[in-house]
C-alpha cells in the first residue's frame, strides 16, 4: 500500500503528467555537480540504499536513462528547466563516457550513445552528438571474434550484443553511416546461426545452471526480437527464419488459456513461475510478437502480442499483487513496464480497452507514489523477488523514478491524440513513437 496520507489531498498528484512532474523534482534533489556535468544519486532517500549496484552513467540506473526523462518532461511540460537538466547530465555523459568499459545497452556505452543522441537532437547541439558518433565509433572498433562470427560476447541477448545490435542500427539510421549497420548485420549473422537464438544461460544470478530462460533481457524473446528487427532491415529470410525459431520456443513453453497466454520464468524448474514485466515476462515477450508482425506481417504473431497482454489483465493486476508482479513499480520488472505496453498495443491497434487499462495502472503507480518529505515522488519497491524485505526507492530509468515517469508521460501523450508528440522509446521498444493509433492521426479537422 501506498504512502499518500502523508501528504495532504490538495497535494496528491491526480494525472500521469502531474505525478512525472513530481518524480521529476525528487531527481533533481539527488543532483551531483562537478567538473564534467551532472548525474544523480542512484537513491538518495536515507531510509534505504540502492537496490542496484552503482552505475552513475548507465542507462538502467544512472545519467543516461535520466536524461532521457528529462527531454520528455521538457516535451511535455514546455518548460526550459527541464532541457537545462538534460543538457547538464549530457554534458556528464560526453565527458565520462571513456571510461566505460561496458560495451551493453542497459548497463553500458551503448546506452549512452541513444542518449547523446537524443539530446543531440532536442537540444540543438552538435558536441552531442559528435560524442555519440564517438562512442560508436569505438563500439564498432571493440567487435571481435566470437563463436565463429563477431560480437562483443558470448551473450546474444538484449542485456548483450543482442542491444548493442540495435543501437548500432539506430545509429546508422539517425547518422547516415553504413558501417555501423554492417558491423550489426555481421553480429547478428553469428546470432542468427544459433540453434534456438538466445535461450539458455547458466551464468544468471539466482538460476540453476542448466535454466532456459524464454524471456527478454536475458532470454530467447529479446533475441528473436533482434532477428525480426534485422529481417525488417535487409529482407533477408534467414533473420526472420531464425526469429521464428526463438518465437516457435516462446509459444511451446507457454501457457495458453482461451485467449490468454503466460510464459514461464525458466524451464525445466519453474514452469509455473509465470513473469508479467518487461525483462523476464508476459511484457517483454509481447514486444518481440510484435516485432515479428511488423517485420513479416503476420496477424498470427500480433495475435499472440495480445494474448500476452490478455493474461496480464487475466492475472488480476494491480488491484492484487501476484508471484510474477510482487511489489514493484519499476520499468524493468514491474508496473511501469506493463502500461509502456498497454500504451503501445493502444497505439498499434486502436483498442480502446488498452488505454483503459493502461489507465488503471498509472492509477496505481500514482496511489503507490510517496513523498514523506516534499521533495517530490518515490516509489518504494522490493526490487528483487527473492528479498521482499529489501525495500528501496530509486532515481534511474529501468529501476526508479526516472523510467516510472517516462511511462506516464507516454500515457499522457497517448491521453491527447490531437495534440500527439513524439516520445523517446528505447531501441528495442517495437510500438509506435507516437502513441496515438494512425486513425486518431488522420482525423479530419
Amino acid at each position: 500500500m501506498g504512502l499518500d496520507w502523508i501528504r495532504a489531498s490538495s497535494e496528491r498528484a491526480e494525472t500521469p503528467l502531474t505525478a512525472a512532474v513530481a518524480a521529476g523534482r525528487w531527481i533533481r534533489s539527488a543532483a551531483v555537480d562537478d567538473g564534467r556535468g551532472r548525474h544523480w544519486r542512484a537513491n538518495p532517500d536515507p531510509r534505504g540504499r540502492s537496490a542496484v549496484t552503482a552505475e552513475p552513467a548507465s542507462l538502467y540506473s544512472g545519467a543516461a536513462g535520466i536524461v532521457l526523462f528529462f527531454l520528455e518532461l521538457a516535451a511535455a511540460t514546455g518548460h526550459e528547466a527541464y532541457l537545462e537538466d538534460a543538457r547538464a547530465g549530457a554534458r556528464y555523459l560526453a565527458a565520462t563516457w571513456r571510461d566505460q568499459a561496458d560495451p551493453s545497452l542497459y548497463h553500458g556505452l551503448a546506452g549512452t550513445v541513444v542518449a547523446l543522441t537524443e539530446a543531440g537532437w532536442a537540444l540543438g547541439e552538435e558536441r552531442f552528438e559528435a560524442e555519440a558518433l564517438a562512442a560508436a565509433d569505438r563500439i564498432v572498433r571493440a567487435v571481435r571474434p566470437v563463436g565463429g562470427g563477431l560480437g562483443w560476447s558470448a551473450d546474444p541477448a538484449q542485456r548483450g550484443d543482442g542491444g548493442i545490435v540495435l543501437v548500432l542500427l539506430r545509429a546508422a539510421a539517425a547518422f547516415g553511416v553504413p558501417v555501423y549497420e554492417q558491423v550489426a548485420l555481421e553480429a547478428g549473422e553469428r546470432i542468427a546461426g544459433l540453434a534456438v537464438p538466445g535461450h539458455r544461460f547458466g551464468d544468471c544470478p539466482d538460476l540453476p545452471a542448466d535454466a532456459v530462460t524464454p524471456g527478454f533481457l536475458s532470454g530467447t524473446a529479446g533475441t528473436a526480437l533482434l532477428l525480426a528487427r534485422l529481417h525488417g532491415v535487409t529482407g533477408e529470410r534467414r533473420f526472420l527464419d531464425a526469429a521464428r525459431r526463438g518465437a516457435g520456443f516462446v509459444r511451446e513453453v507457454s501457457v495458453v488459456t482461451g485467449g490468454c497466454a503466460v510464459v514461464p520464468h525458466h524451464v525445466p524448474q519453474a514452469r509455473s513461475l509465470h513473469y508479467l514485466g518487461f525483462c523476464s515476462g508476459s511484457a517483454g515477450v509481447a514486444r518481440m510478437f510484435y516485432e515479428l508482425y511488423r517485420a513479416a506481417g503476420d496477424p498470427g504473431d500480433l495475435d499472440w502480442a495480445e494474448r500476452m497482454a490478455h493474461g496480464i489483465v487475466r492475472s488480476g493486476v494491480p488491484q492484487r499483487s501476484a508471484p510474477g508482479l510482487w511489489n514493484t513499480a519499476c520499468q524493468c520488472c514491474g508496473t511501469a513496464g506493463l502500461l509502456e505496453l498497454f500504451v503501445g498495443l493502444w497505439a498499434a491497434t486502436g483498442r480502446e480497452r488498452y488505454l483503459e487499462f493502461a489507465g488503471t495502472l498509472a492509477g496505481s503507480l500514482i496511489g503507490h507514489a510517496t513523498d514523506p518529505d516534499g521533495r517530490g515522488m518515490r516509489w518504494y519497491q522490493a526490487y528483487r523477488r527473492l528479498r521482499p524485505g529489501e525495500v528501496s526507492a530509486d532515481t534511474g530509468y529501468m529501476v526508479g523514478a526516472a523510467g516510472v515517469g517516462a511511462a506516464l508521460l507516454h500515457l499522457d501523450a497517448a491521453m491527447q491524440p490531437d495534440r500527439a508528440r513524439r516520445v523517446i522509446l528505447l531501441p528495442d521498444n517495437p510500438f509506435p513513437a507516437i502513441p496515438v493509433p494512425a486513425a486518431a492521426l488522420g482525423r479530419p479537422e
